[in-house]
């Protein structure tokens, strides 16, 4: 990149820090939980009319937002981001939206409302410095992330051909590196039908549904590998009605964690084509959620590319595998050229001490800028 280029977008992206903390402040009280369609729309339609601005070609499908900035035609850079909280409507009035000139912190600031406005401060940035995108900068804005995009997960998958690169919008690590690899994550819903009968009159004509339920688990948990990257975690269990009859029905919330597809296959398999162990027990998995391992790659021509573009603009960028999942493990499953975390660095997503560093915002939306000018197509 050209000295002055880069001058230009760090100086541009500063003066527009501004701008940036009254849209985040304007997108952070509009309160926006996974499921609320009411809250969702409001927040959508703020979110459409700043990208609007920003100069995008702004459509919807099924709620998620699909933006188009720069030329019509021809391989695209795909960002991919949410709109979605886990902070229910009113939880404001406990935990403020506060801007101190140093930290911003509040429901929806770090998780990912900052990583938005930094795109659409790139976008200003370009504009300010008569620059514009070399190829078209799609946007992805889906309302269901924080579920599993359910439906958000289509929504990608439809703009994944074509993509030259894909990056996710989300924070990067708390040092601010970016993720280069995500865990699998699957939630199953593992469900038993016993038969109920008397506990002390009548044992042997019932089935105990939790009794089955906790074989199951048992089963499952012994070909979990012991790699310490395999996470198996029953995060919630119901059954029976009492301790004098025999439970008819149990169910257990399981929710997995994978680094290997290859452990990701197996564990699914188990569960999913689980048999029972009682004769007259009906056993059913069902697929609440899913997200593909990502896995790390032995090289990384784009983290390479993004680090000489941020050293261009007196950034340093490293990257590392992240434990978390997200929208970002579908295009690196599939071999992508992929990188997370080009939101602001800062702390307590999904706590109550949600916050990010101020400083951040302009310097991501810098490096977003100075990537939508470069010829990714060479590197990636």
């Amino acid at each position: 990149m050209e000295p002055d280029v880069a001058a230009s977008l760090v100086r541009t992206t500063a003066d527009l820090l501004s701008f940036g903390r009254e849209r985040l402040r304007e997108y952070a009280l509009a309160e926006s939980p996974s499921g609320d369609a009411p809250a969702l729309d409001r927040c959508a339609e703020l979110i459409a009319a700043g990208q609007r601005e920003a100069g995008g070609r702004v459509s919807r499908t099924d709620g998620h937002l699909v933006t188009a900035f720069g030329p019509e035609e021809g391989p695209h850079l795909l960002l991919v981001g949410h709109y979605d909280t886990v902070w229910p409507v009113g939880r404001l009035a406990t935990m403020p939206y506060t801007d101190d000139g140093t930290t911003i912190a509040g429901p929806g600031t770090l998780d990912m409302k900052s990583g938005l406005v930094a795109v659409e401060m790139a976008l200003r940035a370009l504009a300010a410095a008569g620059a514009a995108p070399v190829r078209q900068v799609r946007l992805v804005t889906v309302r269901d992330e924080e579920v599993g995009s359910p439906s958000g997960r289509t929504v990608i998958e439809e703009h994944l051909d074509g993509a030259v690169a894909v990056l996710g919008l989300e924070s990067p690590h708390p040092d601010g590196a970016l993720k280069t690899a995500r865990r699998g994550s699957t939630r199953i819903l593992l469900t038993v039908q016993g038969r109920e009968a008397h506990a002390a009159l009548d044992p042997d004509r019932g089935i105990s549904a939790i009794d089955e339920l906790l074989d199951q688990v048992a089963a499952v948990r012994v070909i979990v590998p012991d790699d310490g990257e395999t996470l198996f975690n029953v995060g919630r269990i119901e059954g029976g009605s009492r301790a004098n009859v025999i439970a008819g029905s149990a169910s257990a919330e399981i929710g997995l964690r994978f680094t290997s597809a290859a452990a990701e296959h197996r564990v699914l398999d188990a569960l999913t084509g689980a048999t029972p162990f009682r004769a007259g027990a009906v056993v059913a998995a069902k697929v609440l959620s899913s997200r593909p391992t990502w896995p790390e790659r032995a090289d990384d021509p784009l983290l390479a590319t993004v680090a000489r573009i941020g050293a261009d603009l007196g950034q340093q960028i490293t990257g590392r595998p992240a434990a978390g999942a997200g929208d970002t493990n579908l295009p690196g499953s599939r071999g992508l050229p992929t990188l997370d975390g080009f939101g602001p660095r800062g702390r307590g997503a999904h706590a109550a001490e949600e916050s990010f560093h101020l400083a951040a915002l302009p310097a991501r939306a810098a490096l977003l800028a100075a990537i939508m000018v470069d010829d990714l197509s060479a590197h990636t």
